[in-house]
């Protein structure tokens, strides 16, 4: 009885929510063809908050970017209802006619966007994410348990290139599948430290040396890394991830790395502004020559296309690819090129304020779209800076530098400026943002000192993290300058209005 009681206390609201419901009258055409705002006030009252947070809000997140009106036409298209497993012109699905144009449009685009020639590379654009379009990378060229190098997480790395903690456990797949071994920065220079890259790579004989970094504020030695990978052996690969820089290879603004790697992964949502997906390039012809005169073809094209479907991935998103393609029509004009010109000059103006301002850049500046702020001399830490921007409106996100031994509180916070470049900011906009900055992270310490002077005691790190975001809820100060930011930013356009 009491088991039934329980039942019914339980199953009671819900029935009864259930046909209070506005949807129960409804025919399953009029169920399809009602609008979000009609069918579900809720959700789209989540959808609307978070536009006004969007506009509100000053997003330095170095990995965001805000997409176009062309992009996201397509990402709610008809092109989402189809099924198309396997490539174009070999379906598992009939009904793939435009399908298939769609896709080897966007294929023939990206090759365009990169300056690539079609004989010499080929790409697939059929990856979900990043974090997908770099496991079938290596799944393509190493067997499990094959061996792969790639930059440490606490010094720009990501976690796709093989990290695992100093005690051995496999914090990503990669690391999982794969015996991997990191290569770190000079802690002196904060640049990548290719001369013992190049010894350890020389003693752990990878066959995947993986270039690209999701906090890395300089360029990459291409050409030193492909040196590298050929003093290992003729069978090692370089595998670039330009994710983060994409948009600034295509626009010639940074170095490309095409002419040294045999494979370039990316995603499709940073620098580059479209859809949230991945494209693998590859190379194609032949990959070295043998004593005798033999060639020795390249057979990334089969390696990785199978590997994409059938081993990794069962039929991709149409309607991305579809909002990849347009997105690629976009970087091949010369407003996009402006417009990544000015992403590294902002971000290089920024960083010259930051540092008048006392603030310790890692390598001291950066050359590309992001830089990265180590805050130890400032005394407080990324997670609390972190929190506190987020509640004046600034998204940034924490992050490691090489001298910690916590991700989850390191003493970095990494920015970048794509996104609010897409919104017309330019120099003088992020000498604000500098100005903005230095006053949250004074504030953060000085409610850092406040949470310890309390007296009262909060068990482990998450528990005093949650205790200093209770005290900057209740700061006036942090009210104010809330409210500044907010005034000032919702002014900047966002992607659709004009």
């Amino acid at each position: 009885m009491l088991s039934r009681n329980i039942i019914k206390q339980f199953t009671k609201p819900v029935v009864a929510k259930r046909f209070q419901s506005n949807l129960a009258g409804l025919t399953n055409q009029q169920l399809v063809s009602q609008s979000l705002k009609a069918l579900d006030p809720e959700l789209n009252n989540f959808l609307d908050l978070e536009k006004k947070r969007q506009r509100e809000s000053i997003t330095l997140i170095a990995s965001e970017n805000f997409t176009s009106t062309s992009v996201f036409d397509l990402l709610g298209s008809e092109f989402q209802n189809k099924y198309s497993e396997n490539r174009p012109n070999n379906r598992y699905y009939g009904g793939n006619e435009y399908i298939d144009q769609v896709e080897l449009l966007c294929e023939k685009r990206a090759l365009e966007a990169f300056n690539l020639d079609p004989n010499e590379w080929g790409v697939n654009v059929q990856p979900l994410a990043g974090s997908a379009a770099n496991l079938i990378a290596f799944s393509a060229v190493l067997p499990v348990g094959g061996k792969l190098m790639g930059l440490d997480l606490p010094h720009g790395g990501h976690l796709t290139h093989g990290y695992s903690t100093k005690e051995g456990k496999s914090i990503s797949a990669i690391s999982k599948y794969f015996s991997t071994m990191p290569y770190q920065l000079d802690t002196k220079t904060g640049l990548i430290d290719y001369d013992t890259l190049e010894k350890n790579a020389l003693l752990f004989k990878p066959k995947v040396i993986v270039a690209g970094a999701s906090a890395y504020s300089r360029l990459i030695d291409y050409k030193r890394m492909k040196e590298i990978t050929s003093s290992v052996n003729k069978n090692c690969y370089l595998v670039t991830d330009m994710s983060h820089i994409s948009g600034l290879v295509a626009a010639g603004v940074l170095p490309s790395p095409f002419e040294h790697s045999d494979i370039v992964t990316t995603t499709t949502h940073k620098s580059l502004r479209g859809p949230r997906g991945a494209m693998i390039f590859y190379r194609k012809g032949t990959r070295y020559t043998t004593k005798k005169g033999v060639e020795v073809p390249y057979t990334l094209e089969r390696d990785i296309n199978f590997s994409t479907f059938p081993q990794h991935q069962g039929g991709p998103f149409n309607h991305t690819i579809a909002a990849l393609a347009v997105a690629l029509k976009q970087v091949m004009t010369p407003a996009y090129k402006k417009y990544q010109q000015d992403v590294v000059a902002n971000c290089a103006y920024l960083a010259e304020e930051l540092k008048k301002r006392n603030f310790q850049l890692v390598s001291g500046g950066t050359d590309n779209h992001l830089l990265l702020i180590d805050l130890n001399n400032f005394g407080v830490d990324g997670a609390r800076v972190e929190a506190l921007l987020e509640r004046i409106n600034i998204s940034v996100n924490k992050n490691t530098v090489f001298s910690d031994k916590s991700a989850l509180f390191p003493m970095g916070l990494r920015v970048g400026t794509p996104a609010m470049t897409t919104r017309n900011f330019g120099k003088q906009e992020f000498g604000k943002v500098a100005e903005i900055i230095e006053k949250g992270v004074l504030l953060a310490k000085k409610l850092q000192t406040q949470q310890k002077e309390s007296g009262e005691i909060v068990k482990g790190p998450r528990g005093q993290l949650n205790q200093f975001k209770q005290l900057v809820a209740e700061s006036s100060e942090v009210k104010e300058l809330a409210e500044e930011v907010k005034e000032f930013v919702k002014q900047y356009p966002m992607p659709g209005d004009l």
